[in-house]
């Protein structure tokens, strides 16, 4: 196996000859890292003008691993050889270590570099990258490895602060400035090389194969303070993925490279494993590339529609300093947006809102002087109901979260869901399973309403920022929802059938009735406490629905929709009755031997009605509409209903998370759709 290493630059402030001065002072061994037992000179030599020095060191190190191992590989201490070059003319030290001990079985090369600042003459840059190639240990290939990723982390994360250590100890002994190396000044160039020459630096040891074909140019270096001011703590083997990933990027695209903040979050998506991190980045700006999206801040124009009745918007940020975006999706009319702008347009529109957010983010950081990279999201649930749960909007919602989850990973810091009421566990339990782990993680849920007392936003949001609509004292000017008017419907913006690339396998269905004429769809449940579900059209004249149950075994029941349009269309005929009509003949009475569980619902032409059930009892339950009156053209009433039963399983346990909620419930939401947290 091989590994490379790549450490973001590192910035003393201190010009490249009195960095050069604390650097010897390293030698032939450094108390602060007790790994290196001793470096012993085997060559040395300068040319005749002083300003070039080569120096070979043969460094002994203690091996960094258990003692177990040390018997079985049968070694206390391992040897390196190291090279330098310290070139005093064009103010650069070279350095460049492989491994003595186990050569056949291990290649190991490391290699760094000091040299003066691009953009401060008084100012010296480190960098330092490695290569370790694994090829036969003795089947502790695994193990060889941690040790040597672990030994250089230390190493590098030590390096700064031994050279800011060591300038105290030139300062100490009244060496404050050191002239550079000039061609016709002998006596200041004897000078400054014997200032330079009381040693030679340790060896970080750390693995590597041949660096030849790897080394990395400037271009592809970062630095340590950009790194901590801009991208926030990173580890050294962080940092080293990310400037792997940013090179094997650019190599990719040949042009454009994206911003390390974005390297960084597809990164974290992945665990730093760049591989999978730059096939998903891969994805990512070939999906931009195709739909333009870098253009959507400057191109797109939000419709009316959404202006007026989409409740959702930026407003202020969390006590992290994290933009936040609050979205009243109880209050939002989905069927309505859909049948407005189309499912793309809500996609565009959730796709403009990402692309804000990141800018967001960038302002935040600039702002807070530190790294912001994640928003935080609250979802204020009041006002679900059934009608959220139409399934051609689902399936739209379930489309967005796959696009987001692609394109924008580790953007979402918090997600904060207040005022959730009981329908919403079914809705979780839909829509979770689509959401990364990693993000469903980071949701808190309250569904009592108690969220402003401790334990609740308080704890994440400063409290004079809390909207006024959640009983706060800051004026949102996010949109409050509500229906969508039907005159902003448009044409062919969404249709659940006609070739609809969403229900090409279309789960509604259709039905003609003529006057008097009932349509009925028998459950037969037999497990307790699942939910029944239904969503229905009147497309055409008035129907009334209602649910019944009876504990007996019914049939498979009710006309077509074929059969009611061949009536229909032969002028009515003899109908057909209904299953019930069919029972109260043979004796059948209400009360007695079957129960109205829902009461009679009268809909009216246009309306869309959704609603659930919550089955207790096994039996059979009868989904009944009836057509009562016809227009004063003797036109067939239309309608276009889909049902679903919920198991009792998925209800109760996405259910028992949001139970315990009604007690200032904060708690992650899990790992599963299913998941439950503690009761209180």
């Amino acid at each position: 196996m091989v590994q490379e290493y790549v450490s973001p630059v590192r910035v003393h402030k201190y010009p490249f000859e009195m960095v050069m001065a604390a650097y010897e002072r390293r030698f032939p061994h450094c108390p602060q890292i007790p790994v290196v037992i001793d470096c012993s000179i085997t060559d040395d030599s300068w040319s005749a003008d002083d300003s070039q020095r080569y120096t070979t060191r043969r460094c002994q190190l203690n091996v960094d691993a258990p003692y177990l191992l040390k018997k079985m590989i049968g070694v206390d201490y391992i040897y390196f050889i190291q090279k330098n070059h310290l070139d005093l003319r064009n103010r650069v030290l070279e350095i460049e270590a492989t491994n003595e001990t186990f050569s056949a079985r291990i290649g190991v090369l490391e290699k760094c570099r000091y040299y003066v600042h691009p953009e401060n003459p008084e100012w010296t840059c480190f960098e330092q990258s490695a290569l370790l190639d694994v090829k036969n240990f003795f089947g502790l290939e695994n193990t060889v490895e941690k040790i040597a990723m672990k030994q250089y982390a230390s190493n590098i994360a030590k390096g700064k602060e031994l050279i800011e250590s060591f300038m105290q100890e030139v300062f100490a002994d009244g060496v404050t400035e050191l002239q550079p190396w000039v061609a016709d000044q002998p006596a200041q160039n004897r000078e400054l090389r014997r200032i330079v020459s009381r040693g030679a630096e340790p060896l970080s040891p750390l693995p590597a194969q041949d660096l030849s074909k790897h080394s990395q140019p400037d271009q592809y270096t970062l630095d340590s303070e950009y790194i901590k001011r801009y991208l926030g703590e990173l580890t050294p083997m962080q940092e080293s993925r990310l400037l792997q990933l940013r090179k094997w990027i650019a190599d990719l695209q040949k042009g454009k490279v994206p911003s390390d903040t974005t390297l960084l979050r597809f990164l974290r998506a992945r665990d730093f494993s760049v591989e999978k991190a730059r096939e998903m980045l891969s994805q990512s700006l070939l999906w931009r590339k195709k739909h333009q999206v870098d253009r959507l801040l400057s191109e797109y124009e939000t419709p009316d529609v959404v202006k007026q009745y989409f409740p959702g918007g930026w407003h202020h940020h969390d006590k992290d300093g994290r933009p936040l975006y609050v979205l009243r999706l109880g209050q939002m009319d989905v069927k309505g947006l859909l049948k407005s702008i189309g499912e793309d347009g809500l996609l565009k529109l959730t796709l403009h809102v990402c692309e804000e957010g990141l800018r967001q983010l960038e302002e935040a950081t600039r702002k807070s002087e530190r790294a912001v990279h994640a928003w935080c999201l609250l979802v204020d649930l009041d006002g679900l109901n059934m009608r959220h749960l139409w399934r051609p909007g689902v399936r739209a919602l379930l489309r967005i979260i796959q696009v987001v989850e692609a394109n924008y990973p580790e953007t979402m810091g918090r997600v904060l869901i207040v005022r959730a009421p009981r329908v919403f566990p079914i809705l979780w339990t839909i829509v979770s399973t689509f959401i990364d782990e990693n993000t469903r993680s980071k949701f808190l849920f309250y569904g009592g309403k108690d969220y402003l007392q401790a334990g609740g936003l308080l704890d994440y949001i400063p409290k004079d920022l809390i909207p006024d609509f959640l009983g706060g004292p800051c004026k949102s000017f996010v949109h409050e929802g509500g229906l969508v008017p039907k005159s902003l419907y448009v044409s062919g913006a969404f249709t659940e059938r006609d070739g609809d690339p969403l229900c090409e396998d279309s789960i509604y269905h259709s039905v003609s009735l003529a006057k008097g004429q009932v349509h009925e769809v028998v459950v037969r449940n037999c497990d307790p406490h699942s939910v029944l579900t239904w969503d229905f059209d009147v497309l055409r004249h008035d129907i009334a629905f209602t649910v019944f149950r009876t504990a007996h075994d019914l049939p498979a029941a009710t006309p077509s929709a074929e059969h009611n349009a061949t009536a229909l269309c032969a002028g009515g005929g003899a109908e057909p009755r209904s299953l019930l009509q069919q029972l109260e003949a043979r004796g059948w009475r209400e009360g007695q031997h079957y129960q109205r569980v829902e009461p009679t619902l009268v809909c009216h032409d246009g309306e869309s009605i959704q609603g659930s059930h919550v089955m207790t009892e096994c039996g059979s339950y009868l989904l009944q509409w009836r057509c009562e009156l016809l227009d004063s053209a003797h036109r067939a009433a239309q309608l276009m209903y889909f049902h679903e039963t919920l198991a009792s399983h998925q209800y109760k346990g996405s259910m028992s998370s949001l139970q315990s909620a009604t007690s200032g419930f904060s708690c992650l939401s899990g790992k599963s759709a299913a998941s439950s947290c503690p009761s209180r």
